[in-house]
């Protein structure tokens, strides 16, 4: 058997369940031949896809690139195929090697899932002139709706609102600034071929439209290979608001209720829920109908999703664009109407009428999905890559549902989306689903690398999103409030350093019959260690004694000792701490040498480091510092641009490198005057986080 093609063993867990929801399928016309799919996808998406297909009685091959021949998601399924190298480009997004993994398999049918080639018109016309079933929408559609200039007119003369803009052909610098002064600012500036964010800037006045439309061609132009855009009014502080759809090959079309992703960072969603909050029975129903007319006027068949600006203030909407695929999002459809959407993408794609009429489909509570990503909220979301530590998850429940692609030890790629996992919760009312979306957050436990966990957390707290006062802006208008500015409690500090204390002496224990024989004999003989732990960059020097079984004292940074009073469990690597007969509990996680976390029922959680003689260097210690010396990576990634030149003079501000990292653009900027000394790769290197970009030489100093 060739190496690239190998049968892996299923496994059976509660990640990424896919509730069995009864669904009536005695309607059907025409079953062609389905009995293996291939799923052109990897992560959670593709975990999801495997395990719906194995309910149903289908085999399931996977496709990998180099970097995930290890991963969850080529483990789930009955086989898998290798597609070469790590980058997208190479593997994921190779349309011939992927329809050529299908063949060889035997498989009859190939599922896109979401991103990568999943709304790629050419590569579902591939897919169907090879003879294979592609799990999707017709090409005809994929193609009108990811034109938004197309789809707009389109959706205009079905009769669906759509938002004043300019979605023409010319793309000439004078006649979309002239566009835009008439539209009025602010304007909206977007990717024609877009989605998720890519592409994307708000122009606020005239002097900065021709900034912003060079920014967003050149994201674009990455992101979909093509840099051509459309102008549109900016609604301000409007509901990100979206109708599930679904269609069959004979003309009947449904919705599913609606979604609201209004809550959004990087103009990309972070929480979702369904149905939308304050929204009506009567404005449900005439969204609902729009969608069915949107999809309608494109002959679509599969799982859509039709997404729409919302205006709270007059309860009046706007056509936005269609996603035509399945989205990160429809768990929280599938939780409300108790369907799997992905067995109807198969059964539609076999042939088959809708399961379900509109009548049929009913809406039962509310849900809420939370993306946890590997990303620094305090450090404007800026995507993270690395090793992932040890992940601990919220117990077993019935209405919790999470889905992942990842495990302890796996690698978040510089190449790929940093979405780690996504949190679904379901409970009857709204009120009681934020509850348990609060309570599984604070389980979710995981070390090795920052993720958005605590403001997931204090988002989900926040009132404003409790009234279900949600918007596009809700993050910027609340800042002051969503992101701690505040130092670590010196008790976390402290409760951190005594369960690295006990975890590390638990460790010599095992590893030492004579200590192990001693401490039987002696168990308050009196210790002390020394640990300098760095959190946010900051230093904590800790000294810890241990005075008996359950007894120390700690000092940070200098300070006076203080008791702590604590057990910890070697076990589950618990420490139960008691403070005037309160006992509480905390978890401790140890990723390897220089990574450990503790986490908090009610605080959150907290990565630190462990110093060590060579590991760390500060980011902004003065040889990495913005300025005398350079300037360097905020985290793995791709040299996009480079927009100076050796010998140049930059102000404060001026932008000097672009580098694509994690699928975003990120513009990296002079902090002061400065001369370019040494500009040290070249487009297209991939560099590492900390690896210096540009040699500067400060002139503020000089002229001081």
């Amino acid at each position: 058997m060739n190496s690239s093609l190998f049968l892996r063993p299923t496994c059976l867990n509660r990640l990424n369940r896919v509730r069995n929801y009864p669904t009536s399928v005695n309607r059907s016309t025409h079953h062609p031949e389905l009995s293996k799919i291939l799923i052109a996808n990897r992560g959670e998406i593709s975990c999801r896809i495997a395990r719906t297909a194995k309910r149903m009685g289908l085999l399931t091959t996977a496709v990998y690139s180099n970097m995930d021949r290890d991963s969850m998601h080529v483990y789930l399924a009955d086989e898998a195929i290798n597609l070469g190298n790590s980058p997208s480009a190479d593997s994921y997004l190779n349309k011939t090697k992927l329809i050529e993994a299908a063949k060889r398999c035997g498989a009859q049918a190939i599922h896109p899932g979401y991103g990568f080639l999943s709304e790629n018109h050419e590569f579902a016309d591939m897919v169907n002139s090879s003879g294979l079933i592609f799990i999707g929408p017709p090409a005809s559609a994929i193609r009108d709706m990811g034109i938004k200039s197309i789809a707009k007119h389109i959706m205009s003369h079905a009769g669906v609102p759509v938002v004043p803009g300019y979605h023409g052909e010319d793309q000439s610098d004078e006649l979309l600034m002239a566009e835009a002064e008439k539209i009025g600012f602010p304007i909206m500036i977007k990717a024609i071929k877009g989605g998720g964010g890519k592409g994307m800037r708000i122009c606020l006045s005239k002097e900065d439209f021709l900034t912003q439309l060079e920014s967003a061609r050149r994201e674009s132009l990455k992101s979909f290979g093509d840099q051509s855009v459309l102008i549109e009014k900016y609604v301000a502080n409007p509901r990100h608001v979206e109708v599930q759809v679904f269609a069959d090959q004979y003309g009947n079309c449904v919705y599913l209720f609606e979604r609201d992703c209004s809550v959004q960072r990087r103009h990309q969603k972070i929480i979702e829920e369904a149905p939308g909050p304050g929204i009506s029975n009567e404005t449900r129903m005439e969204l609902g109908k729009a969608a069915v007319l949107a999809a309608q006027a494109v002959n679509y068949v599969g799982a859509g999703t039709v997404e729409f600006i919302y205006d709270p203030k007059d309860g009046k909407f706007y056509f936005m664009e269609m996603n035509t695929r399945i989205q990160v999002e429809h768990p929280v459809t599938e939780m409300i109407t108790r369907v799997d959407l992905v067995e109807w993408q198969i059964r539609v794609a076999r042939g088959e009428v809708l399961p379900k009429t509109q009548d049929e489909i009913k809406l039962y509570g509310h849900s809420l999905e939370a993306r946890i990503y590997a990303e620094d909220p305090d450090n404007n979301f800026m995507p993270g890559a690395g090793k992932l530590g040890k992940i601990l998850l919220p117990e077993d429940e019935e209405n919790v549902r999470i889905e992942m692609g990842v495990r302890s030890g796996d690698e978040v790629s510089v190449h790929y989306d940093p979405m780690i996992a996504k949190l679904v919760v379901w409970a009857p009312d709204r009120s009681s689903a934020l509850t348990k979306l609060r309570s599984s957050l604070s389980k979710f436990n995981l070390s090795g690398l920052k993720t958005n966990i605590n403001f997931l957390h204090r988002l989900a707290s926040h009132p404003e999103f409790a009234k279900g006062n949600v918007h596009t802006d809700f993050i910027k208008d609340f800042e002051n409030t969503l992101f701690t500015k505040t130092e670590i409690p010196a008790d976390i500090v402290g409760i951190t350093a005594v369960a690295l204390f006990a975890s590390k002496s638990q460790d010599e224990l095992k590893a030492s019959p004579i200590a192990a024989d001693a401490f039987r004999l002696h168990k308050t003989m009196p210790s002390q260690k020394s640990f300098t732990l760095l959190y946010n960059d900051k230093k904590y020097n800790s000294i810890i004694k241990k005075l008996g079984p359950e007894e120390y004292s700690v000092s940070i940074n200098g300070s006076s000792f203080w008791p702590v009073k604590a057990k910890f469990d070697p076990n589950t690597h618990q420490l139960i701490v008691e403070d005037d007969g309160l006992s509480k509990k905390y978890q401790f996680l140890q990723s390897n040498d220089s990574q450990i976390a503790l986490f908090t029922s009610d605080q959150g959680g907290y990565n630190f480091e462990i110093e060590t003689k060579a590991h760390y260097r500060s980011i902004g210690s003065a040889d990495a510092a913005d300025g005398a010396s350079g300037l360097t990576a905020p985290m793995p990634g791709v040299i996009e641009k480079i927009l100076v030149s050796e010998g140049d003079t930059v102000e404060p501000g001026t932008p000097l490198v672009v580098m694509m990292a994690m699928k975003m653009e990120h513009v990296i900027k002079a902090s002061v005057k400065s001369k370019i000394e040494k500009i040290l790769f070249k487009p297209g290197d991939n560099v590492q986080k900390g690896a210096r970009l540009v040699q500067l030489k400060s002139l503020d100093q000089q002229e001081n």
